[in-house]
This record gives structure tokens, C-alpha cells and sequence, in this order.
């Protein structure tokens, strides 16, 4: 059966629609960027192939344009369409914290983070610089480690922090192996890195722990 034949409330664009983009499975929404699936499947069967052998969905779009490609049912026009679709939304993360508005939400700070750093084979180290009403300076990767962990310098911290001439900080670091679990050390380089900020006037406000699943805010669990 074609997906036009499908019941009105079941067929992707019309619920996406009716419902709002949240409320799609993963294959509904990459079905609706396909448009058409192979021969002989419709658009959501032909995603959801997709998922079963390139999946999960974060895996997939991890994948480089040249890599999407190479899959069944993409191709070079719909891997470089999902390519730049996936840097639009990074961007417009990155739009909203330039503008400082997603700074009152500590959510969208967290999302934008994933943005940046989910998917990274090695841990990376991350600060956002703010000023003294918490509108975003800059962005910096800091520290690179490998699939197990990296080392954090307060000292380097501090210095680009009055470098980009910040008042405040919001960090985050990914864990490759996909556990969001803040471990022992996460919560000791927090504490080290706020006490360090602390002695020069410089805030810390949150420190993100990026995985699979959303991110975690060790502020939010009161130990920022």
C-alpha cells in the first residue's frame, strides 16, 4: 500500500502537520525528507531499512555526505540535502545563543552542545564564554583526549576566558562510549574548574555531560 493510501492520521507529513514534528517516529521523519522510497517499498519502509542496517538514527547522520552516498534510497543529492539540513539546525542553535535568548532556557545551551560534540569518536572538551548578561562571546574546543577521557587545565580555561574578556562559562564534554552518566572524575574537574574560575571573578554556570540521550546538566543535579 502507498503511504497516500494510508489512513490521514498515519501518513507523515499530514501527522507531522496535525501534531507537530515531535510527535514522528524516526523512520516517519526521515521518510519525509526521502519523499520516495526504492522500488517496491514506500518512503517509511525504505527508511526504515535504512535504520535497521545503518542505525541507529544519531549513527546514520554521523555518517559522512560521501559515506550517506553510498546507502540504498539516498544517493549524492539526497546525502548532500541531509548534510546541509543537519548544518541549518546546528546553525540556528548557534544563531539563537548569538542572539542570547537561548540562555534563559538552560536546555537549549545543553542541545546546543550535542550539537557540537555527540558523534566525535574522542572526548573533547568544550566551553561556551559569555559575557556579564550571559550572551554568548565564542565557542572553543579546549581539550582533545581519546576514546576514554582527556585532561582539563583550569589554567587554560581561565586564560582564553579573559582572552574573549568573559564573565561567565558554560562547559561540556562528550562521552564517545555513549554512557551519559557524569562519572567521578566529571564531577572533580567541576569542582577543581569552579574554584579555579572563582579566584579570578569568573562564573561557571553549568557543565554538560553530551551521549546518547539528552544532555545531562550537573547543575541540575547540584553539583555546579
Amino acid at each position: 500500500m502507498h503511504i497516500r493510501d494510508w489512513p490521514a492520521d498515519e501518513r507523515p507529513r499530514e501527522k507531522l502537520l496535525a501534531r507537530g514534528a515531535g510527535a514522528l517516529s524516526d523512520a516517519e521523519l526521515l521518510a519525509i525528507f526521502l519523499g520516495s522510497g526504492l522500488r517496491g517499498r514506500d518512503a517509511v519502509g525504505t527508511a526504515r531499512e535504512l535504520l535497521q542496517a545503518h542505525g541507529p538514527l544519531r549513527r546514520l547522520l554521523d555518517l559522512p555526505p560521501a559515506a550517506l552516498a553510498k546507502l540504498p534510497g539516498l544517493g549524492p543529492a539526497r546525502s548532500c540535502s541531509l548534510a546541509a539540513a543537519l548544518e541549518l539546525g546546528q546553525r540556528h542553535l548557534s544563531a539563537d545563543l548569538e542572539r542570547g535568548a537561548a540562555l534563559s532556557d538552560p536546555q537549549a545551551a545543553g542541545r546546543y552542545f550535542a550539537q557540537r560534540l555527540r558523534g566525535l569518536p574522542h572526548e573533547v572538551f568544550a566551553v561556551l564564554f559569555l559575557d556579564n548578561r550571559h550572551r554568548a562571546i565564542a565557542f572553543e574546543e579546549l581539550f582533545r583526549g581519546t576514546l576514554d577521557g582527556t585532561e582539563v587545565h583550569p589554567r587554560e580555561v581561565v586564560r582564553r576566558a579573559f582572552a574573549h574578556n568573559a564573565a561567565a562559562l558554560i562547559v561540556g564534554h562528550n562521552h564517545p562510549s555513549g554512557n551519559r552518566e557524569p562519572s567521578a572524575a566529571d564531577r572533580a574537574v567541576t569542582a577543581r574548574l569552579k574554584q579555579a574560575l572563582a579566584l579570578v571573578d569568573l562564573r561557571l554556570l553549568d557543565h554538560f555531560v553530551i551521549a546518547d540521550g539528552p544532555p545531562v546538566s550537573l547543575a541540575a543535579r547540584g553539583w555546579v
